[in-house]
């Protein structure tokens, strides 16, 4: 199985950010009448947040991003659903996107692009409320400067119940990301069983005992990368899309694993956040964002995969060529998405140690 949004995250940036403005800041608001829009994101990493600020100003949006991991940034929309601080939200997966619609806090918006993404790919309720921008797979990936593909794992489970991969994987210490969740989500959903604890069969709760046990824990502040390139680990969990840039940054070479049932896939979404007083010029942003040019470009800085079919023709070829070839596992996100909270909550009570 594969472990982002998909980066892994999560997709693709899932990592944190700034910290939110004040909420008495958030009615200033964008473009030529000189507004800001406050846009949570957690696919601001890897440039993403300062590249996209500086060309929404070029089309005369003025934004301010807040970054987050997945997880975060979903409980940050629905804390302050009764008193909105963003505008704007974009880069959380279906799964997170659900629950926050459920909660009230954004609020359902068609935008211009709507017609040039696949309808099932948004928001499946008939008030689609979030929409697709980008595909995001979330794998393992290893270090192929020292071990070959006829020596990596072929799964995740390789890792923990194969000697020689064992403490030479990087194990999360947290559960914030979308990338750390869509693979437990990859590994669980493998081990549904309706009379076991949360829908989990014992050997489904062994799995993930074996994973916190065997795995090399995440150094904080620490790219994973970083570690591979000083051989502290070998592999990990990571988002498609930041792949390319992190080989270069850190120059180390990595393979990433495709299992017999395929990898965790996340779709990036983005939606109207309900409540906001910049409604109209946030939905000018989301119409100029989505767009087939803006996407296309965004394909081509970050490596990305993006829904939008004319955007999809700018995307990088080596990009459109893995995704073409990569199986996408067979994952019941309802299932998921109604025991997810339950299942961090054990995995962090009992596991994360």
């Amino acid at each position: 199985m594969a472990a982002a949004a998909v980066a892994v995250t999560l997709l693709a940036g899932c990592g944190a950010g700034a910290a939110a403005p004040e909420a008495t800041g958030s009615s200033s608001a964008a473009g030529a009448s000189g507004e800001t829009l406050v846009v949570y994101t957690n696919s601001n990493g890897e440039g993403r947040g300062d590249w996209l600020t500086k060309k929404a100003a070029d089309a005369g949006f003025k934004i301010e991003i807040v970054g987050a991991g997945g997880a975060d940034a979903t409980n940050k929309l629905i804390a302050e659903k009764n008193n909105p601080i963003a505008d704007v939200a974009f880069g959380l997966n279906n799964m997170y996107f659900a629950q926050v619609k459920s909660a009230g806090a954004i609020e359902a918006y068609e935008p211009a692009w709507a017609g040039e993404v696949e309808a099932s790919l948004a928001d499946s309720d008939d008030d689609k409320a979030y929409w697709p921008l980008v595909k995001q797979a979330i794998l393992l990936g290893y270090n192929s400067d020292k071990i070959t593909p006829e020596q990596a794992p072929k799964d995740w489970t390789d890792l923990w119940s194969k000697d020689e991969f064992k403490t030479r994987y990087e194990r999360v210490t947290g559960l914030g990301t979308a990338t750390a969740q869509l693979v437990f989500a990859g590994i669980l959903s493998r081990y549904k069983d309706d009379s076991g604890d949360l829908g989990i069969s014992d050997e489904g709760w062994k799995q993930v005992e074996q994973y916190f046990k065997n795995g090399s824990p995440a150094v904080a502040k620490t790219d994973l990368f970083a570690r591979i390139a000083s051989g502290d680990v070998d592999m990990g969990q990571m988002p498609s899309s930041i792949v390319a840039e992190r080989e270069k940054s850190f120059k180390v070479n990595v393979e990433t694993v495709v299992p017999s049932v395929g990898v965790p896939l996340a779709v990036e979404q983005v939606a109207l956040v309900k409540g906001t007083d910049k409604k109209e010029q946030a939905q000018k942003f989301i119409d100029w964002f989505g767009s087939a040019d803006v996407q296309g470009e965004w394909a081509q800085q970050f490596n990305s995969m993006p829904v939008n079919k004319s955007a999809a023709a700018k995307a990088k070829p080596e990009v459109v060529e893995f995704f073409d070839g990569l199986k996408q596992q067979d994952i019941d996100w309802n299932f998921v998405q109604e025991n997810m909270g339950a299942w961090v909550e054990k995995i962090e009570l009992e596991y994360m140690t």
